[in-house]
């Protein structure tokens, strides 16, 4: 080490008092920058009168309640119907073309809401490919109707089920086989085993799955605004670029995050009563070779969901951006939207992973209820949706800094406030792997708490950050409503593309800008299923 390491010897109570205090400060100073959209929401609905709460109430909040839960509850029945399906037949049969089918299951997660909805609202007119094909096959009955319930559910199931999927596959590929060979036993059926033994064990993983599903519907913009279906979400935004009404559009965010709130405790609640626990000594479940039917049913089935959820679109997207290609639409401004994208998006993965760092590792030094407080906060970004942390960001700029306002600085803070948690927990299980007493042992040495953050932490930690780093990075390169709201003037990325040539119906520009945002995308989704192929 450098000269340091030949000051005096710092006792080891010294250690223990001097670094969770910076630690400490640095976590305060991320998590009060995290709650600040929180604290607006909180502030500013506190602002509404008695009589203001009651017309939100008369005018709005009913309709915008029973839309909002009844597409959650719909979203999460077909995403749970796909998900467990798919994932039960990959783990528990062996067929041909298996580990392709678990790439057609997860690659929908790399398609943005607005670019699902987009697209499908395209292929069901009367011109489209799917209006064209109903129209042959049922010539005196019309073409079914996207913009309602239906057409935003079937929008969010296909972006939504992969998560369902990923986590059964997952608990089905650790299940005993001991337990279902028991049951068998007894007399059991399959059909009784799978409902009275495999889903009851499966309830966990059903409940967080869902739970990701639901979370993200509450907080979605970009499905439920191209297809005009009132939700908080959309409401949240109209209220604040259309009628400029801060303190509505906060009465409208707070209801919205203890319903989300509301809606993680009862999950965490329910979860909590299902526990099964499983010996070392058991067998693992092998997949069974499937016979020819099986085989036939398994890829009818899979091939349906991988159909709607990916091919179709993914050809569009081909199909139109190879038009565009041909009209020399993917001119230099075209790639300058892209360098937006991947300079935001790089700003916010960097900013977010260097902010994220103290409070994983004050977390993980400082069990305390302190601790687990900064912990709570900072995961602010999973409850608010992309326009109410807009909103708080830009309210807290104006009355402290209004010198940044309009700048890149705003975008990149909104962005790391949003994709803070998910920056976090990927950093977490990378500190767990650093041992206090390495870190103890070099300032015994003399080291200050740079020389050890730059030649002992950052080090062990740099699989985590740079995990995170990606995890950022790709989230942000598909965030819509935040980008739309703080971007500078004259500044548009893919996704504010997306939506502009939608609106405007310019299929030649939004299918490549669609296209670029897949693209950029399976590099990570490479990254975290390079380890979970099936045997």
């Amino acid at each position: 080490m450098t000269s340091s390491l030949n000051n005096p010897v710092v006792t080891l109570e010294q250690i223990k008092t001097r670094a969770p205090s910076m630690r400490g400060f640095l976590a305060l100073l991320v998590v009060l920058t995290a709650a600040i959209p929180l604290l607006f929401v909180l502030f500013s609905s506190g602002k509404l009168s008695l009589q203001q709460w009651t017309n939100l109430w008369s005018n709005r909040l009913p309709e915008l309640l029973a839309n909002t839960l009844s597409l959650a509850v719909l979203v999460a029945i077909g995403s749970m119907i796909l998900g467990v399906s798919a994932a039960w037949w990959i783990t528990r049969r062996n067929f041909p073309g298996r580990r392709i089918a678990v790439w057609l299951m997860v690659l929908p997660l790399t398609i943005p809401t607005y670019v699902f909805a987009h697209i499908y609202t395209i292929m069901l007119e009367q011109d489209g490919w799917l209006g064209q094909l109903w129209l042959y096959l049922f010539p005196a009955t019309a073409i079914p109707e996207i913009f309602n319930i239906f057409g935003v559910t079937l929008v969010l199931v296909l972006a939504g089920f992969s998560y369902v999927f990923l986590l059964v596959r997952d608990a089905l590929s650790r299940s005993q086989q001991d337990v279902e060979e028991a049951a068998r036993i007894h007399g059991a059926t399959p059909w009784q085993v799978f409902w009275r033994v495999n889903l009851p064990m499966l309830r966990p993983a059903i409940a967080a799955g869902i739970a990701l599903v639901v979370l993200h519907v509450l907080s979605d913009f970009g499905a439920v605004s191209m297809l005009r279906y009132q939700t908080f979400t959309l409401s949240i935004y109209l209220q604040m670029s259309s009628r400029f009404d801060y303190q509505s559009a906060a009465g409208l965010s707070l209801v919205l995050v203890t319903l989300s709130l509301t809606f993680m405790v009862l999950e965490r609640f329910f979860r909590n009563r299902q526990r099964y626990y499983g010996s070392s000594q058991s067998k693992k479940i092998t997949a069974q070779k499937a016979t020819m039917f099986e085989t036939c049913a398994i890829w009818f089935w899979l091939g349906l969901i991988s159909t709607f959820a990916f091919l179709l679109p993914i050809a569009w997207m081909l199909s139109w951006s190879w038009q565009a290609w041909q009209q020399d639409l993917i001119d230099t401004e075209f790639w300058g939207y892209v360098s937006n994208s991947l300079t935001v998006s790089a700003l916010a993965a960097t900013l977010t992973v260097i902010a994220a760092l103290p409070v994983a590792l004050y977390h993980a030094r400082e069990r305390s209820a302190l601790s687990q407080g900064f912990l709570y906060l900072s995961n602010v970004g999973f409850v608010l949706p992309g326009p109410v942390i807009a909103l708080g960001i830009l309210s807290f700029v104006i009355a402290t800094m209004p010198a940044i306002y309009g700048g890149m600085t705003v975008l990149a803070l909104a962005m790391m406030v949003r994709f803070l948690p998910l920056s976090i927990q990927a950093q977490e299980s990378a500190v767990q792997q650093l041992t206090p007493s390495i870190e103890q042992a070099a300032r015994s040495l003399g080291a200050n708490w740079y020389e050890n953050l730059r030649r002992v932490i950052l080090p062990i930690l740099k699989g985590g950050m740079a995990t995170a780093w990606v995890l950022v990075f790709i989230d942000t390169l598909k965030e819509l409503p935040a980008t739309l709201l703080l971007r500078p003037t004259g500044f548009d990325t893919l996704p504010v593309r997306i939506w502009i040539e939608a609106s405007e119906e310019m299929l030649e520009l939004a299918a490549p800008a669609s296209l670029m945002l897949v693209v950029g995308t399976l590099p990570v989704l490479w990254f975290l299923m390079r380890e979970k192929s099936p045997n």
